[in-house]
């Protein structure tokens, strides 16, 4: 498929683990190779240092999935940036972030609001997910890592759900066009998937889809649009 993943970051040391090929280290003047300590500042800073860069990876792309875990210093100051570029550049831009877990602090959780609101000044959709809520899927008994990657495997899931869409046939085909058209200047957006087998599998499936209990509690009633892959 034509999707390629790039990862930035401030700090050298955390790209250095990636499993992405393609890495583009940010801000290398501004924190000298180190991550931006939890400073939304330092990161839109870094991320803007690196404008030209961002641009350059963005060329030729048709849509772009930014994702970021919201409340540290690059994510969330960074993201927005990169978001106003792709923006400008006409390009279909859709976030999916995640919210801090509450044992993480309030200052954390504050900073991570006011990047949210910021990238949503920028991208056509946003899909946000509350930490908070894997805990209560995961159980009592789950490590800090357990629920850590269980956030990114959420992360990876919506972007993978959407751009499948387009990507991969489905029963009612959907192509990009269909995408754009419900995803342009939208805001808010929520993504559910849902599985079934029986009798009523397929309302079943579709009731699953829409009670995710990992979504931020949006109400579907003000939607103005759905697209559903089968």
């Amino acid at each position: 498929s034509d999707v390629e993943f790039f990862a930035l970051n401030t700090d050298g040391q955390a790209l250095s683990k990636s499993k992405v090929q393609n890495i583009l280290q940010i801000g290398t003047n501004l924190t000298k190779g180190l991550g931006a300590g939890a400073n939304p500042e330092i990161g839109k800073r870094a991320a803007t240092e690196d404008r030209a860069k961002i641009e350059q990876l963005l060329e030729g792309a048709y849509m772009v999935f930014i994702t970021a875990g919201m409340g540290g210093g690059t994510g969330t100051g960074g993201a927005p940036v990169v978001a106003e570029v792709a923006k400008e550049m006409g390009i279909l831009t859709v976030a999916v972030v995640t919210k801090p877990f509450p044992f993480e602090g309030p200052r954390r959780m504050k900073a991570a609001e006011q990047g949210i609101d910021e990238l949503t000044k920028y991208v056509d959709s946003i899909i946000t997910v509350p930490n908070e809520k894997l805990l209560s899927v995961l159980g009592k008994g789950a490590s800090l890592i357990d629920a850590f990657n269980a956030a990114n495997d959420v992360l990876g899931n919506a972007v993978k759900g959407v751009s499948e869409l387009i990507t991969k046939p489905g029963l009612i085909n959907v192509d990009f066009a269909d995408v754009r058209a419900v995803m342009t200047d939208m805001g808010l957006a929520m993504m559910g998937m849902g599985e079934a087998t029986g009798e009523n599998r397929a309302r079943e499936a579709a009731e699953a889809a829409i009670s995710s209990p990992l979504l931020e509690d949006i109400n579907l009633d003000g939607a103005k649009g759905v697209i559903v892959n089968i």
